[in-house]
């Protein structure tokens, strides 16, 4: 902190004063003033650290990469000891390499051009949702056989498809420390041991979206431990701002864009940037996948309304309205999750969006009660031009502390199948009794 100190010295009263009037302003939503206050402020004192600081956040809001970066830039070179500025100027930089990405992508002619997919080949995707196979914090929430029974009665049915896709819940990693929990409070922070990713593998997962808010319960570190965790696998993935994941099935190149409602992933809410990013990874992928993370939660959220949903104060997003973007962008199939109960599905100019997969395997510290419990895997069949072919709804149950389990009941089916339809109407798929569905 000495550096930090020392930075300080060299500012006067009216540079802190400023400083303090631009922090009030932000807390007041009013950014415009605050990046005025701090801008004055850093024309009289360039390096001032708590101005470069405070003015990154508010850039952050705008979500004007290069200017986060700048400041943040100097924060770290003039304090290096600053404690926030190395656990997010990574997350900032990861925006910037999104941008750079879409930047990229309108620079004239591409790298190689790839040629279209043949008619008639079509890909199958088997997609969940939620997955939190146990956490050790706090101590007493793995499960038994170090988790390999955690997917075991549903591993085969998820490796039968091309491409099989899941939420990952929280980090997979070893250390790290989280700030979610005060003493006395009952809080979910989720820390899954490393050595659980071999079930992910041996289940036949190859995409997982890591763009939620159990992403960086433990740390920016651990997230990038997750992240090592994946490679290591061969698990493609996507969710912290820049990754961009991608497989290849039978010639056919699939990319994987996670969202979330806040700007720690791709952000949901900027549909925008969201439909730019969709198009920088059509001009080199046969299909795209978009997964988000978002919509209020509960048993008591199984509709999707056609406004911004919010939960505890956070804009959880306009889904209908994002879904729609990335959809006219190039999205070929968009997959939900996040309210941990199934909703219902619609079709946009014939590709298939699913607003949320539920829960799917959430050991020990998830609720269950009602539809928190009922769960599905997904199968969709895409056509070479990305739109829905035919597909299938698998009904699974959570049973006891969260393991997916086939339900003979069929009670996911009924389920999504009232939900489209009393959400989408005519844009709904037709399903029937046993679960398989079509335009």
């Amino acid at each position: 902190m000495l550096a930090l100190l020392a930075s300080f010295a060299f500012a006067g009263p009216a540079e802190d004063a400023l400083h303090a009037k631009g922090m009030e302003a932000q807390k007041a939503g009013r950014t415009e003033d605050a990046l005025a206050a701090y801008s004055e402020c850093l024309r009289a004192q360039p390096e001032h650290v708590g101005c470069n600081w405070e003015i990154g956040w508010s850039y952050w809001t705008l979500g004007r990469w290069e200017d986060v970066v700048r400041h943040w830039e100097t924060v770290a070179r003039v304090a290096p000891d600053h404690p926030e500025v190395h656990k997010h100027l990574p997350t900032a930089k990861g925006h910037l390499a999104s941008l750079a990405a879409i930047r990229k992508s309108a620079d004239g002619a591409p790298d190689t051009v790839r040629a279209p997919v043949a008619a008639g080949k079509t890909v199958r995707i088997r997609a969940v949702g939620d997955i939190m196979m146990g956490t050790d914090f706090p101590a007493g929430f793995l499960p038994p056989e170090g988790g390999a029974t955690v997917l075991a009665g549903v591993s085969d049915a998820l490796a039968d498809a091309d491409i099989t896709f899941g939420n990952l819940e929280g980090p997979l990693c070893d250390s790290g420390t989280t700030n979610k929990c005060g003493p006395g409070q009952n809080c979910y922070a989720f820390r899954t041991p490393t050595s659980y990713g071999k079930w992910l593998k041996g289940a036949g997962f190859d995409l997982l979206s890591t763009a939620n808010n159990h992403a960086e319960d433990f740390g920016e570190s651990c997230r990038l431990e997750t992240e090592a965790a994946l490679d290591r696998l061969g698990i493609a993935y996507s969710g912290r701002p820049g990754t961009l994941a991608t497989v290849e099935h039978d010639g056919v190149k699939v990319g994987m864009i996670g969202f979330h409602s806040s700007r720690t992933g791709h952000y949901l809410n900027d549909h925008a940037t969201a439909a730019a990013l969709v198009r920088a990874m059509k001009r080199d992928h046969d299909l795209v996948v978009v997964s988000f993370h978002g919509g209020a939660e509960g048993a008591k959220n199984l509709h999707v309304p056609d406004r911004m949903e919010t939960f505890y104060g956070e804009q959880r997003g306009n889904l209908r309205q994002f879904a729609r973007a990335v959809v006219d962008a190039g999205a070929d199939l968009v997959l939900g999750h996040g309210p941990h109960v199934p909703r219902g599905m619609e079709l946009v100019d014939g590709h298939l969006v699913a607003y949320s997969l539920g829960n799917f395997a959430t050991y020990g510290r998830f609720n269950l009660s009602g539809h928190l419990s009922t769960s599905l895997i997904l199968e969709v069949t895409l056509d070479h031009e990305g739109k829905l072919v035919s597909g299938r709804i698998l009904p699974v149950k959570l049973e006891g502390e969260g393991i997916p389990m086939p339900d003979a009941t069929n009670t996911a089916v009924d389920l999504v199948r009232t939900l489209s339809t009393e959400d989408f109407g005519p844009r709904a798929p037709k399903i029937a009794k046993d679960g398989t569905f079509v335009p």
